[in-house]
């Protein structure tokens, strides 16, 4: 397909483990065992950029369709997932062997398993074959569309490590809000994300035009949008779009710190952007346990972002997830209120964020406020879908600029002051004992001095001498 090469797969008569060793040695790379059991063994090269080539070393596996019980090539690629997966090239004498047509489905895009048995024996590629149609424009076979459908069910028997490592691939690539779909018609998407469903037929009032899993669904598939029109190589097809044209116009000029911050790996297969997309997918997973309607027959879902942020900590632990990114995407649910906040007083007050809350806003998120930023535009488009007015998507935008600008060229000055005093200074100065008082009293500095209000040591201690007066 002319696309660039990231792993190469070999299969061997034999001692798969054992030549992937030998070859990490030649290369001085890096190698470890990945499957003892079938004999497989991976090679990790860095390249000069630092990014990696894998190289992956099994001995021939069985597969249905062969007659003969020794495994072999055929049977090889036989028992592999997909036709276009199961073509392989003899690195002696340059040959092909295809004995599926993969080739011929490959020019046809179509994507077909390779054998009826392909899903039953290994249902995480039921989450690849949604993965390799997105990426490629593939066209699933009906009849493999329906062997998907009926192996669904088994993916709660996969290890959640397997699973998390698809779906992160699938968050990585495009069309997520597409796949989302797909995975939720084959059966898939309960298994993987159960809190999930219940999204649907929950409806919500003006101006939101969907229901809440519909809307969320529209989050998704805007946040790549928005993601992709301050992706740092501008493209002119997005920015046609008027409303995405006014996001680039205002914040466009900080699209190099969101590419790198969006393209940052948390893990070696893991992006903060990936994680992000799973922070949207959750953002109103608590709707429909905290609707209410009032006396006045007003809906109302009063602390869906805490109770969704716990939702997605439960979720994020069951997909084996590290504490770092467990405490991220509970942060971004957690507060992806507040940036809205301010916009609906923009529009009714005419009223920007003031210092005190950009610096409150930054205390509480760190850098992890500027995904809170992304997904909040994502969030308002998919609200309103085309109904959105210019006026609400000016003064979102116009709050987000200023919260990125206090981030990217304030952050000394607005989000995190250098310590004027420390607590030492505080406890000898002002006979303080060590504890929460004092932490208190060292935060209330530290906003002070964000909001303009303290910028010397002596004002700091006169501050706190006053502080302690009002809080004894």
């Amino acid at each position: 397909m002319g696309r660039p090469i990231h792993d190469l797969d070999f299969t061997l008569s034999w001692d798969g483990i054992k030549i992937a060793r030998q070859v990490a040695d030649a290369l001085k790379a890096d190698f470890y065992p990945l499957d003892a059991e079938r004999d497989t063994g991976r090679v990790v090269v860095i390249n000069m950029d630092g990014s990696r080539m894998l190289m992956d070393f099994a001995s021939f596996r069985s597969g249905e369709g062969t007659t003969s019980a020794t495994p072999s090539l055929e049977s090889d690629l036989r028992g592999r997932d997909f036709t276009v997966n199961a073509i392989a090239l003899n690195l002696h004498d340059n040959t092909i062997h295809d004995p599926l047509g993969g080739a011929m489905d490959l020019k046809e895009k179509r994507l077909r398993a390779c054998s009826p048995s392909a899903f039953t024996d290994d249902p995480v590629r039921v989450l690849r074959g949604i993965r390799l149609a997105a990426r490629f424009g593939f066209h699933i076979l009906p009849a493999t569309r329906t062997a998907m459908k009926a192996a669904a069910g088994l993916l709660v028997k996969v290890s959640p490590e397997r699973i998390r490592d698809e779906i992160f691939r699938i968050f990585d690539g495009p069309q997520q809000a597409v796949c989302l779909r797909a995975l939720d018609l084959l059966g898939a998407l309960e298994q993987i994300f159960p809190e999930l469903p219940g999204l649907k037929g929950v409806k919500q009032i003006p101006p939101h035009v969907h229901d809440v899993w519909e809307h969320t669904l529209s989050t998704v598939k805007y946040l790549d949008e928005i993601l992709g029109a301050l992706a740092p190589e501008y493209n002119p097809e997005i920015a046609e779009d008027l409303l995405n044209g006014l996001l680039v116009m205002r914040i466009g000029r900080y699209r190099k710190q969101i590419g790198k911050a969006c393209a940052s790996m948390v893990t070696a297969d893991r992006s903060l952007r990936s994680l992000l997309i799973l922070a949207a997918l959750y953002h109103d997973a608590a709707k429909p346990k905290t609707k209410k309607v009032d006396e006045q027959g007003q809906m109302h879902f009063w602390e869906h972002d805490q109770q969704g942020a716990e939702m997605l900590v439960g979720r994020a632990r069951a997909l084996a997830l590290s504490n770092d990114e467990i405490q991220r995407l509970e942060t971004i649910v957690r507060n992806h209120m507040r940036i809205l906040f301010h916009a609906n007083r923009l529009v009714v007050e005419g009223k920007l964020p003031s210092r005190r809350a950009i610096y409150r806003f930054f205390r509480d998120t760190g850098p992890v406020g500027v995904d809170v930023c992304m997904l909040t535009l994502a969030d308002l488009r998919a609200t309103y879908e085309q109904a959105l007015p210019q006026e609400t998507w000016a003064a979102a935008l116009d709050v987000v600029r200023i919260m990125l600008e206090a981030w990217y060229e304030k952050k000394e000055e607005q989000v995190t002051p250098p310590a004027l005093v420390d607590g030492n200074t505080l406890m000898r100065e002002l006979s303080l004992k060590s504890g929460p008082k004092l932490g208190e009293l060292i935060e209330a500095i530290r906003e002070n001095q964000a909001i303009g209000k303290i910028s010397t040591r002596e004002a700091a201690v006169s501050f706190a001498k006053e502080w302690l007066d009002k809080n004894p």
